[in-house]
């Protein structure tokens, strides 16, 4: 990966300067023009331990550089206050549309995960109705870090954690018996063929939830029922541990959990004064269950923003069980549905949602998951279903599938069964050189968003890709009488619909060859 060998290339440097190399060395992609393909703040860094400034810092560093890279840049410069530019060079450039047309898929599979077992846990809503537009956005981001995850070396399983007990299922029993409770289709469907049993109720609706996320093209690998923990007193257990670790007290007839020990900025009850048991203590249950029974390295669960205030308690609890820092959490805003500039706000409890099944009947999986993955977790979501709708450019979907599709009808035209890297010195155009270093940030792209989860790079990176395609094919005549220009331009061509179909694959959107 580009961005790795300048790293190494910035360390060697600032060790045969003289300097100790810093814990961390961040290369990042420069904004605006002139300013380079890659740049570091190295000398900066390195100014506050030393009585020198940062630009005579650079200078000396860029000497270093320039003496131990061999072809990968063109020039390096340095620039006010003392950040070192990279200019990548065109014959390293050429170079990578080779190895991408023989890594192929392979392309950007990276081995940062050492096989280590990862757990994500996403959507989970309760077992009593439909799934909303609200609460299904987890579907995609959570799907879609898992595959970036598999991507980066990790393996990975999917899950989704029925809540078959506690208040809800109760409301949900209210329901099936006339009383207050849930109002919705999947409870009126009950209550016509007179189902009372709860298990039944229950099996009924998760198999409905089954049928919505196999439409949105996600797949779990295991459904694990909060009853187990129950069953197998699994709860009791825990329980039973952190009181023999004197972690719990009673005060006014509940059990609480010491957790303000750990952290949390108060204690938090795990055994109600009636006798029955919160959702921490189940929590904290099926968490021991992840990682002593399992034997998951990494936990990752995706949740709604309402359960903010659980996530303290819940991290005190894994630690207090021995599992300090293998609990992470993104949190999920909340959606808000636009068409015609009106919005409505997904409330579930209020009676208020659209279903995720209304959803995909109007607009389809593949948008879907685009529009959901566009913003970052802790950003509240406005879906434009108009824009969701329009079969245009200005539809972000179809402009990168569009793209993949031109693609496709420009190697079928070519008639070159199997284009191979050839004359790839030719390419030499600025458009053909910026839609390689567009194709060869897709490894960093994986590895971006598997270090701080932010799957939001994804439907960027496919636009930027898809941007620069198109720039090339106004640019740049692919199929002409130059045998050998039409060659490596095919080839190039090539290397993009891999790169493009991968990105596409990830956030499992198609890539159709027609359009």
């Amino acid at each position: 990966m580009i961005r790795q060998e300048i790293i190494k290339l910035t360390q060697k440097a600032v060790a045969s300067a003289g300097f100790r190399t810093p814990a961390t060395v961040r290369v990042e992609h420069p904004e605006g023009e002139g300013h380079g393909d890659y740049a570091t703040s190295i000398a900066l860094q390195l100014a506050k331990n030393f009585k020198l400034s940062p630009k005579n810092i650079a200078i000396n560093l860029k000497s270093h550089i320039l003496r131990t890279q061999s072809g990968l840049l063109e020039k390096v410069e340095v620039a006010e206050p003392g950040f070192i530019n990279f200019f990548l060079s065109k014959e390293y450039l050429q170079k990578q549309v080779g190895e991408i047309l023989k890594q192929k898929e392979n392309f950007g599979r990276l081995k940062i995960g050492k096989n280590k077992k990862v757990q994500v846990e996403f959507i989970s809503a309760n077992p009593t109705g439909p799934l909303t537009v609200g609460n299904a956005r987890g579907g995609p981001l959570g799907d879609v870090l898992a595959n970036v995850l598999e991507k980066a070396g990790y393996k990975v399983s999917r899950e989704y954690y029925v809540n078959d007990t506690g208040r809800q299922i109760e409301l949900l029993k209210d329901s099936l018996a006339g009383k207050d409770g849930y109002k919705n289709p999947y409870v009126d469907e009950l209550k016509k063929n007179k189902v009372k049993d709860i298990k039944e109720a229950v099996k009924f609706i998760v198999a409905k939830i089954k049928q919505t996320t196999e439409r949105m093209n996600i797949k779990f690998d295991q459904w694990f029922y909060e009853s187990e923990l129950h069953r197998k007193k699994e709860i009791d257990q825990v329980i039973g541990f952190l009181k023999k670790q004197g972690l719990v007290y009673e005060k006014e007839g509940a059990q609480w959990f010491k957790s303000s020990k750990y952290g949390d900025e108060r204690d938090r009850v795990i055994i109600k004064a009636d006798g029955s048991k919160t959702y921490l203590a189940g929590d904290m249950a099926y968490h021991r269950y992840k990682f002593e029974k399992k034997k998951f390295a990494k936990a990752i669960n995706v949740w709604g923003a309402d359960h903010y205030g659980d996530v303290p308690g819940l991290q005190a609890g894994v630690e207090a069980l021995g599992h300090k820092g293998r609990l992470d959490f993104i949190l999920l805003q909340f959606v808000t549905l636009i068409e015609g500039g009106k919005g409505l706000k997904m409330s579930k409890r209020q009676g208020i949602y659209v279903s995720m099944d209304e959803l995909l009947d109007a607009v389809g999986s593949d948008v879907a998951r685009f529009f959901f993955l566009q913003k970052s977790a802790n950003t509240h979501l406005n879906f434009d279903l108009s824009l969701a709708k329009e079969q245009s450019d200005k539809n972000p979907v179809y402009y990168a599938q569009y793209a993949h599709a031109r693609i496709c009808s420009i190697l079928k035209k070519s008639q070159i069964p199997n284009p191979k890297s050839q004359n790839l010195k030719l390419l030499n155009h600025s458009s053909e050189l910026n839609l390689v270093k567009q194709l060869i940030r897709f490894p960093e792209a994986v590895e971006d968003i598997a270090k701080d989860y932010q799957v939001q790079r994804l439907p960027q990176y496919a636009m930027d890709l898809a941007t620069a395609f198109h720039q090339f094919y106004r640019d740049c005549r692919v199929i002409s009488e130059n045998k050998k220009l039409t060659q490596a331009r095919i080839g190039l061509v090539l290397a993009a619909k891999i790169i493009l179909k991968n990105s596409l694959f990830l956030m499992g959107i198609s890539a159709p060859e027609k359009m």
